[in-house]
């Protein structure tokens, strides 16, 4: 009972900051994010807001002469800006006005692959506006497969399943989800998920930013088994320096698993798509979540810990 009535009260709360986010313009959520962004930023204590990690991880990716303390100012700045923008465009992005927003990079290769008989994984990291970078399939009638850790909150929960499900995308909780997903792969339909976390001691290492990175083999393994193509997409924020928009959609590449054969196929594959992700970091290294462990774990762990051979568990998105 007590849990559930916290429950409620988390629910309640957060609702009552969707009603003021949705009222107001994008200025406004641009300005709260700032102040958002230094509160978190200047006000908490480091050991909260995982300041060393994020410092740590972002000398090992971008070099010891990158101004850290701003870019985790950034960071941050970027994040309250992004959960702005998931409230305030729910309901107000269409086919009718996304022009007005976002232009797209690529697209006729998405789209080809989208329209093919053949399934396609969605690719994506903790960059940008990860939840726009699906939401925009939806919108355009390609609804995807959307592999998603749920919430502990069931109220919580609930609400990002309708919003996912607002444009036709089915959420695939990740406790049972491989099922599903060879279903959806079997019958040519589309997955989505994140491909940047980190896949702990007996995962595949590949090259991310300059340094081995535990990475999930099931991503790799399901596309090649299933022919599927695997579109590296992303939503980025644009400087106004830029264009009128305000994001740049786009596939930063389009990957034909039919091209990868022989037994090294499998870390090709991943190293292949990792790459992708990792030149959309570059591009805009301030709208990463550098608090992400993505290099958590470490090649001689994975071998004193275990020798068996092992697939890793399904990649799930945060």
């Amino acid at each position: 009972m007590a849990l559930r009535l916290r429950h409620l009260i988390e629910f309640t709360a957060f609702r009552m900051v969707v009603a003021v986010v949705h009222l107001m313009p994008m200025w406004a959520i641009d300005l709260g994010a700032t102040l958002g962004g230094f509160c978190i930023h200047r006000l908490l204590p480091r050991r909260l807001t995982r300041y060393d990690i994020a410092a740590r991880n972002i000398r090992r990716a971008l070099g010891p002469d990158v101004d850290t303390d701003r870019m985790i100012g950034l960071m941050w700045r970027h994040l309250f800006r992004t959960v702005g923008e998931v409230i305030h465009l729910r309901h107000r992005l269409s086919r009718n006005n996304f022009r007005q927003l976002i232009r797209f990079r690529n697209e006729d290769q998405a789209v080809n692959a989208l329209i093919s008989d053949r399934p396609v994984i969605l690719i994506s990291g903790h960059l940008g506006n990860w939840e726009l970078a699906v939401w925009i399939f939806g919108v355009f009638g390609f609804p995807m497969g959307v592999v998603a850790r749920r919430l502990d909150n069931p109220f919580l929960d609930r609400f990002f399943f309708e919003y996912r499900a607002d444009t036709g995308h089915e959420l695939l909780d990740k406790n049972g989800a491989s099922g599903e997903m060879v279903d959806r792969l079997e019958s040519a339909r589309h997955l989505a998920m994140l491909g940047d976390q980190d896949a702990g001691s007996h995962g595949l290492f590949v090259d991310f930013m300059g340094h081995p990175a535990s990475t999930f083999k099931s991503i790799a393994l399901l596309a090649l088994r299933y022919q599927a193509l695997i579109c590296v997409g992303y939503a980025i924020r644009l400087d106004k320096d830029n264009g009128p928009e305000r994001f740049e959609v786009g596939c930063e590449e389009l990957i034909d698993t039919a091209q990868f054969d022989g037994p090294d196929a499998v870390l090709a594959l991943t190293q292949a798509y990792t790459t992708a992700l990792e030149r959309v970091v570059r591009r805009a290294p301030e709208q990463y979540f550098w608090v992400h462990r993505r290099w958590k774990s470490k090649p001689n762990q994975s071998r004193r810990r275990s020798k068996r051979g092992r697939t890793g568990s399904l990649p799930w998105a945060a």
